[in-house]
């Protein structure tokens, strides 16, 4: 995560509040996008393929961006000092958005959430080897504890969720590597370049199988879903780029296991689904155990 200590050229405190706060406002407006993109995915999976999902979701997101953002606007925008690795984040996030739609096909909102969870936790134990930022074992121990909440939710044996529950572990892995690739770009080239190549690799490699998975949608609320599915996904990604640039990463860390919430609540309202008291306790141990790493690495900063 980035240093929480300030910039050179620092706001006056009242300014810097009013910024951070505004940062988290919008923080969580993304939550919010991102749980209603998981909603509509899994509420289209019981009418269309999941190819034909994700090709929604990243060729929406990809166009809607491109409105904005293009080369015209942005003179420069495509120009990378690491192409490879922008079309292999790229294809990391492909990735994790097929596991987690395929996932979200069987498993509730809650579910999928709790376990994707686990992608800080895998950032922590991959930054060593990957990027050279070796962890301590105050922090591996709290890694072994969030996966004892991973267990708690997926009672491997105990016959209480589908096997679908490798594709959320999977979708969070893919993840881990994303955000690994994220921070790895950071230090190459800007946010509207890698933005940019986002949605690329997902947009072009659903092109060409989607025509043998395509259903035409049976009513207007189909078609209405698939076209939200890329308008959430490109709002979510702009309030999460704008949040950032109010409020550093350490401040609007803790917020981002709000999203469990609202997928609870979505999760309850469109498809009548309770997390199990598994489920809750799963969650919680996830949570706290993700709380400990951030407030670890802030100490370390500061």
């Amino acid at each position: 995560m980035p240093r929480t200590t300030a910039s050179p050229i620092s706001l006056p405190p009242a300014t810097d509040r009013r910024s951070r706060r505004s940062g988290i406002a919008l923080y969580c407006a993304a939550l919010v996008c991102f749980a209603l993109l998981d909603t509509t995915a899994k509420w289209l999976g019981a009418r269309i393929d999941t190819i034909q999902i994700v090709w929604a979701r990243f060729t929406g997101h990809f166009v809607l961006s491109f409105l904005f953002v293009n080369p015209w606007t942005v003179p420069g925008l495509v120009h990378t000092r690491r192409l490879r690795w922008q079309i292999g984040r790229s294809a990391l996030l492909l990735g994790t958005t097929v596991f987690n739609f395929i996932a979200l096909r069987f498993l509730q909102l809650d579910q999928t959430s709790a376990i994707t969870f686990t992608a800080p936790f895998l950032v922590a134990a991959l930054s060593g080897p990957m990027l050279g930022e070796w962890i301590d074992r105050r922090r591996w121990t709290a890694i072994a504890i969030g996966f004892s909440g991973i267990l708690l939710v997926t009672r491997p044996g105990a016959g209480g969720i589908h096997p679908a529950a490798l594709c959320s572990v999977a979708a969070a892995c893919s993840y881990a590597l994303y955000s690994i690739a994220t921070r790895k770009l950071a230090a190459h080239d800007r946010t509207d370049t890698t933005s940019f190549y986002s949605p690329i690799v997902g947009m072009i490699a659903t092109s060409i199988p989607v025509a043998w998975f395509w259903t035409t949608p049976p009513d207007l609320a189909t078609t209405a879903g698939l076209m939200v599915v890329g308008v959430f996904g490109w709002i979510g990604h702009w309030f999460l780029i704008a949040a950032h640039r109010h409020a550093p990463a350490s401040v609007l860390a803790p917020f981002s296991y709000s999203q469990i919430v609202w997928m609870i609540i979505t999760g309850a309202l469109v498809f009548g689904d309770l997390p199990s008291r598994w489920t809750l306790a799963g969650a919680a141990v996830v949570v706290a155990s993700g709380l400990y790493l951030l407030s670890r690495e802030r100490q370390s900063h500061t």
